[in-house]
């Protein structure tokens, strides 16, 4: 699809005003109005669709957006779902769905929209033992037994990410034998954010070899997601660490801003807004945080919810790191010192083991050090 902006016009843009009418962020159309126009009023209600969604706020149309807003349109039972391979089907509705059998006690996996197999799994499930036809769509039948038995109780899908954090205290606090997937953003002919001789991809690229050696230093298993001249998309990322399996997986960018005063880092973790997070993701996106503005001085922007396909596509915990404004000469300089980016590379790497150390033996931010690390591994392989 072609990305809309204010000032489009077209059956679009008319598709796109019928939606976001449908969910009250714009007034009912009118003879008067001119339906099809992608005007102020249109951009405000898509900032606050991508405010409420995760998106980035922008204002703009793109693949991400009118996914999220086609998926939007759709609720629980206004159509069939069923497990396609070739195009996954994704909306509102499977992630009712998901989060109906996850309170009724059905894995179906992370809600995040999307008709998986997994998902199909816990609908075939549900369907034999409620004396159904397991066949894994849902349909009228599907839908009065869902309904039936929903219950107010436990909103949410929580028990999923309960799951995630047992797998984190079964894995025990050492780093040996732990597989992340370090995911460098861009590359290739995608150079990122590029200003004052720097340019994203190449920083996130070293920032990536200089963690990775960390890592495997400890004995975890450090994946690099692309090459140093190969740019995947974000859902063959995401399929890189799913057929990895992969423990955790960092994802590492720069950022850059019309103004030259934006500075600092941010980290981002899977979540909705409505209570659906992942609670690992958080945890970790929290860690980073403040170990890197610790250790670094650079401004803490804190951690956010995201919806990103980087997120709801990857079933391990996810997180992705904004290590600085190329576009800020201070956080330009930092980025551009060898000797600053293995500040950063350190501090990430305490933040996953405070992870596994799950407050065990944990020292005060900023203090543990790569040293220690290490003599803590060798501690617990005595």
């Amino acid at each position: 699809m072609r990305v809309l902006r204010r000032g489009d016009a077209g059956p679009d843009v008319a598709e796109i005003r019928s939606i976001l009418a449908g969910m009250d962020l714009l007034p009912p159309v009118t003879g008067t109005d001119d339906y099809g126009t992608f005007d102020v009023a249109v951009e405000h209600a898509v900032r606050a669709f991508q405010q409420r969604r995760g998106l980035i706020t922008d204002g703009v149309v793109g693949p991400a957006t009118f996914q999220a807003l086609k998926g939007a349109s759709y609720h629980l039972g206004s159509r069939p779902l069923s497990y396609l391979i070739s195009s996954p089907v994704h909306g509102d509705d499977v992630f009712t769905l998901q989060e109906r059998l996850t309170e009724l006690g059905f894995d179906a996996g992370r809600p995040d929209g999307y008709f998986g197999p997994q998902t199909e799994r816990a609908l075939k499930t549900f369907q034999r033992d409620m004396r159904l036809t397991p066949d894994g769509v849902c349909g009228p039948a599907t839908i009065r037994e869902l309904h039936r038995l929903s219950s107010p109780r436990a909103r949410g899908g929580r028990p999923v990410f309960l799951r995630e954090q047992e797998q984190v205290r079964q894995a025990g606090p050492r780093l040996r034998g732990k597989r992340i997937v370090i995911d460098p953003g861009h590359g290739g002919d995608d150079l990122g954010v590029v200003a004052g001789g720097l340019r994203e991809a190449d920083i996130a690229w070293d920032l990536a070899r200089r963690l990775e050696g960390r890592m495997k230093a400890t004995g975890m298993e450090a994946l690099i997601s692309r090459g140093p001249n190969h740019s995947p998309t974000e859902l063959e990322r995401a399929k890189f660490a799913n057929d990895a399996g992969a423990d955790l997986f960092l994802s590492l960018h720069s950022d850059g801003n019309r103004s030259p005063r934006a500075q600092g880092i941010a980290s981002f973790h899977f979540g909705t807004g409505n209570g659906t997070t992942s609670t690992v993701g958080e945890l970790l996106a929290g860690f980073i945080q403040r170990e890197v503005a610790a250790r670094t001085g650079m401004l803490d922007c804190r951690t956010h919810y995201k919806t990103w396909e980087i997120f709801t596509r990857t079933r391990c915990p996810a997180v992705r790191v904004e290590i600085g404004y190329l576009t800020n000469p201070d956080d330009a300089r930092k980025l551009a010192d060898p000797a600053f980016r293995d500040i950063v590379a350190e501090g990430i790497l305490i933040a996953v083991k405070r992870l596994y150390l799950l407050g065990e033996g944990d020292q005060p931010t900023g203090t543990f050090t790569f040293a220690d690390v290490l003599a803590h591994e060798l501690a617990k392989a005595e």
